[in-house]
């Protein structure tokens, strides 16, 4: 229990926009370290954490089972697993049924917190990060059969050009195809480093933004067909309010947002996002990017 598997962002707006009332449930559709549900949890409500990641429900189970938490109603106690808290490993595209079956088919609100976690990051053998060496993989679901290794090497050069385009906004996608097609003749591509280094090699540096991170985010999402799967979650997850219930989302890049924007239209109760303070940025920095949309059910 000594790593902190996710810092969760914007936690108090999180809070505030779900406007979390007592006795009522709540999903966390992207349960993480369990940051966010179980701050709702503190405020009296029922969650059921849902996470695609098998890693992130085992650290909340061991998590709710060593330690106790300050509750808003002034007592000290352990979270209860079945009563305060359900857990189940699944993705939210499968969200409607997962509520479903697990006696959440009404809610008052659903947390949506897209992107990587912490722990996904750190861990080099997931294969998310040009930062550390490791086998590129990139599967938030470790059941999933294709990896990001299986696409470098088996698609062909205007597929590559296709996902890093779509998914990676990448102005230089066809010189980074052509790199990627000529680096696997002589030797199939195996580690994070390895792809890394190849982009390197024809993509300039942009300021702080290293050259490999539009590549890196378009074949996480490809692999793990984010997209599709948050178009989905959203739109099952509106069925799921009742009457003012509220959906927050907070998203890491434009083509997460622009999804989230389009499902919350007719509904979203703020013109703009809520970003991070300069104070949360300084303690941690992946909040720089985060924006925050709440949509309310009328």
């Amino acid at each position: 229990m000594e790593e902190v598997f996710h810092t969760p962002v914007l936690l108090p707006e999180v809070i505030e926009g779900l406007k979390v009332r007592r006795g009522k449930k709540y999903i966390d559709a992207t349960l993480g370290g369990g940051g966010h549900g179980i701050e709702i949890i503190k405020m009296g409500g029922r969650v059921l954490g849902i996470d695609v990641d098998e890693e992130a429900i085992g650290y909340v189970k061991e998590k709710i089972k060593s330690q106790p938490f300050d509750f808003a109603q002034g007592r000290k106690s352990k979270v209860k697993t079945g009563q305060d808290l359900i857990l189940v490993k699944g993705n939210f595209r499968d969200i409607g049924e997962i509520a479903r079956t697990n006696g959440f088919e009404r809610v008052a609100g659903i947390i949506f917190d897209l992107g990587v976690s912490s722990h996904q990051l750190n861990r080099a053998e997931r294969g998310f990060s040009f930062q550390k060496e490791g086998p590129l993989d990139m599967r938030m679901d470790k059941a999933l059969s294709v990896t990001a290794a299986d696409l470098i090497n088996g698609l062909y050069k205007n597929e590559l050009i296709y996902i890093f385009e779509k998914f990676g906004e990448e102005r230089l996608a066809r010189r980074i195809a052509d790199a990627i097609i000529s680096a696997r003749a002589i030797k199939r591509i195996e580690t994070t480093g390895e792809l890394a280094a190849i982009i390197e090699k024809v993509s300039p540096k942009r300021g702080k933004i290293h050259p490999a991170t539009r590549v890196f985010q378009a074949l996480r999402i490809a692999v793990n067909d984010e997209l599709e799967s948050l178009e989905r979650g959203l739109l099952q997850a509106k069925e799921l309010l009742e009457k003012g219930g509220r959906i927050v989302a907070i998203s890491f890049h434009s083509l997460e947002d622009r999804i989230v924007k389009r499902s919350f239209a007719g509904g979203e109760l703020l013109k703009k996002p809520i970003t991070a303070s300069v104070q949360e940025i300084a303690l941690n920095p992946k909040a720089r990017s985060a924006k925050l949309r709440i949509y309310a059910k009328n």
